[in-house]
């Protein structure tokens, strides 16, 4: 395996300062934290996050990811002066977060006020091995003479999430003059969560103001570096039942930086032995953006508990409260399915665990079955607002539909049991929490459908496509709604359900439910309406996709009028059901609706990339692919400062396994039909599937398939069946 990508920031530039602090947030699933630097500066924002621990404040309508009480902080005064970045002169800098280990390492050569310079390192990593674990390490070197240098760290408790407090401090301590800690209790949902800290050099302590602080006094002879240490154990009462004792004694064990960061490295190797997707391109820029990719959605992933899952920003930053959207389900769980699939099984179990407020969500609409909730978060409630952002031309408040008529989740998720099935073969999963899941959900599709001209129709829905609301007969709807049904259909004759009323029901569903077909012009409908509505020209917001411009022109019920898409629904569906149409329906309604779609969501170019190879649109697919890789890595001041993109993060492998590489899982079968884009020569990458480890090499010319057991495995390469037992070569 070649040397994994490093993520380098070489300007300092306040605008983008948040930015990097979501794009090198370190992670192990278990938490995330910010790349804030150090010390502080008002254009950043801070930020550690516990997987599961929300909270909903006095007055709040949903829950938050709460914002923990902060231990990156380091206040350096050297010389009397505070350092700052923006104070002095700054002679040479460099930040690295090095994707293999997770390390976020800052060098750089400041010039104090008064002449002196000084060489400064600053790093930190969270612990892959030791999950609730944060080391930082810093070290000052006096350039010109000795200095003397006061450095202040410590656990601060005055972190908010956008303003809002939701931790009440019940105690700060110093145990032996050694172990400073905080104990806090979420305000509302009463999680407990202490904060535990050690660093490696005596000094004085100081509580006040919701911070526990220490202080360290230090001459520094020329060009003697000193070094300072530090570390964190962050605990909550969602896994264990003392956190405070539990911090304090699992700090007690903690070992150095420097070996512990080699026992986290020896993990994050493991990791990318399996899941690293090696590319030979013409541009370095694709390598980075897949590690980049990879790296991210490991360190949001909590397969450590099946009671939490990916929110829509994982643990990277504030964004959507952190909430849990179809997003895990479709774009993020495949990059786990088919490399570790039982890491998904435990992001199926969190919506299992949660059937029942899925089943009274339905009730409360009036629908039978399960309705899961748009935004989901540690309770399985509904937590989506019920209004957007203030309109401050209007003051008015934009309501947010989302959460009553966006009821594609409810296939999306069906979706994602059956892909599991498939790759995984685990059986004990399906028959009893897959089996009941898919009924839930087919009963939610028989309550939510109406019987209209001897048809089924679904009406006044919301597709992906969130520009267009309150529409009937949703393309997109509708099929997954179908294959959701025929799908519980199959596993209940599976095992032994076939004789009962239910299934008859839904066989009647199979029969009567209108799917839209392609019109004389091959185009598959939207909705009822959509090929109905006015066009205008969009390039101007295309040109600025991402921003949500059209927004400033018209008003979001204008929008609704016009054939105007945020995403393609159409073009998702053709993605998630590859047999459906032919290729050349699947071509004109991806030129079709492309031209539509200002591609305002992050979601939107990875999935238009994937069906754009699938019809030799080659050249087209890439173009996406890299415009999709640079919504995070290339951001503009504003776009990632709340945190990454995961579903968007998810999409790039997608793109690159299921595009590029032609992977398709077509009737319960593996098929390969690879088409690179021009400018790569290999592709490498792994793919687990039905217990078997697949090494699949592709080449312009060649393909390679080999794997470690002699089990025979099929696999249809350019629809050609292949019995493999040890090794295929074409």
């Amino acid at each position: 395996m070649s040397r994994v990508s490093v993520l380098r920031e070489n300007k300092i530039d306040p605008h983008y300062f948040d930015t990097y602090a979501s794009l090198m947030t370190a992670g192990n699933g278990y938490m995330g934290v910010r790349a804030g630097f150090e010390e502080d500066y008002p254009e950043q924002t801070r930020g550690m996050f516990v997987a599961g621990v929300y909270n909903k404040a006095q007055g709040q309508v949903s829950s938050d990811l709460v914002n923990l009480p902060d231990v990156t902080r380091f206040e350096l005064e050297i010389e009397n002066v505070n350092f700052s970045m923006h104070r002095g002169k700054i002679l040479d800098f460099q930040r690295v977060f090095d994707l293999e280990t997770g390390e976020i390492n800052r060098e750089l050569i400041w010039e104090h006020p008064n002449g002196k310079r000084f060489g400064l390192c600053f790093k930190r990593f969270v612990s892959k091995k030791k999950l609730h674990r944060v080391y930082a390490k810093i070290e000052i070197t006096s350039l010109s003479g000795d200095a003397d240098v006061r450095i202040r760290t410590g656990i601060d408790g005055q972190q908010t999430n956008f303003g809002t407090q939701h931790l009440v401090e019940r105690s700060l301590r110093v145990f032996s003059e050694t172990w400073m800690q905080g104990d806090y209790v979420t305000t509302q949902s009463g999680h407990d969560v202490a904060v535990t800290s050690m660093i490696s050099a005596p000094g004085s302590f100081t509580a006040k103001n919701r911070q526990l602080l220490v202080t360290v006094n230090q001459k520094l002879a020329e060009n003697e570096p000193f070094t300072l240490e530090k570390v964190s154990v962050i605990a909550t009462s969602l896994e264990t039942e003392n956190p405070a004792e539990f911090g304090l004694g699992d700090i007690r064990e903690a070992k150095g930086y420097e070996e512990s960061l080699a026992e986290s490295r020896d993990v994050w190797q493991e990791f990318w032995q399996d899941y690293r997707v090696e590319v030979t391109s013409e541009s370095a820029f694709d390598q980075l953006a897949l590690d980049f990719s990879a790296y991210h959605l490991e360190a949001m992933t909590p397969s450590h508990d099946e009671r939490f899952s990916v929110g829509a920003k994982g643990l990277t930053g504030e964004g959507y409260k952190g909430h849990v959207f179809w997003d895990t389900e479709i774009f993020i769980a495949p990059f786990h399915l088919y490399n570790h699939p039982e890491k998904v099984r435990k992001l199926l179990r969190y919506r299992y665990l949660h059937l029942e407020q899925a089943r009274k969500k339905a009730e409360k609409n009036g629908y039978q079955g399960a309705l899961f909730p748009w935004e989901s978060a540690f309770s399985g409630e509904e937590e989506t607002p019920e209004f957007a952002a203030i309109n401050v031309r209007t003051g008015k408040r934009q309501k947010v539909a989302s959460a009553l008529a966006e009821h594609h989740i409810v296939a999306d998720i069906a979706h994602a049991v059956v892909n599991y099935y498939e790759a995984s073969q685990d059986e004990l999963f399906m028959e009893h929490d897959g089996l009941q899941m898919l009924q839930d959900t087919a009963r939610f599709w028989l309550s939510r459908a109406v019987l209209k001209d001897g048809k089924y129709v679904i009406l006044d829905v919301i597709g992906p496509d969130e520009y267009t609301e309150h529409v009937d007969n949703n393309a997109y709807t509708n099929y997954l709604a179908h294959e959701n049904v025929y799908q519980t259909l199959r596993f209940m004759a599976k095992y032994g359900q076939k004789h009962t009323a239910f299934y008859d029901l839904c066989e009647a569903f199979l029969r009567k439910i209108y799917l839209p077909q392609p019109d004389a012009s091959k185009l598959i409908p939207q909705d009822d309406t959509f090929l109905g509505k006015p066009e205008i020209d969009l390039s101007e917001y295309k040109a600025r996709q991402g921003s949500q411009a059209i927004l400033l022109d018209y008003s979001r019920a204008e929008v609704n009028e016009m054939q105007i898409l945020k995403q393609a629904d159409v073009v998702m569906l053709l993605y998630l059901l590859p047999n459906l149409f032919s290729e050349d329906i699947v071509g004109r309604n991806l030129d079709y609706y492309e031209e539509h779609t200002i591609h305002d969501s992050s979601l939107s170019k990875a999935i238009h990339a994937i069906v754009a190879n699938r019809v030799g649109q080659q050249e087209k697919a890439y173009r996406f692919f890299e415009e999709a890789c640079r919504i995070d890595l290339e951001a503009a001041p504003g776009g990632s400062d709340e945190g990454l993109h995961a579903a968007s993060l998810g999409a790039i492998w997608l793109s690159t396994i299921f595009g590029f590489g032609g992977v398709a899982i077509s009737d319960g079968s593996l098929h390969l039909n690879p088409r690179l884009p021009a400018g790569w020569k290999r592709l490498a990458f792994s793919f687990v599937w039905h217990g078997e480890r697949l090494e699949i090499v592709l080449e312009q010319d060649t393909i390679r398939v080999t794997k470690q057991t002699t089990a025979p495995i099929e696999i249809h390469v350019f629809g050609e069946k292949h019995r493999m037992t040890t090794g295929l070569e074409i």
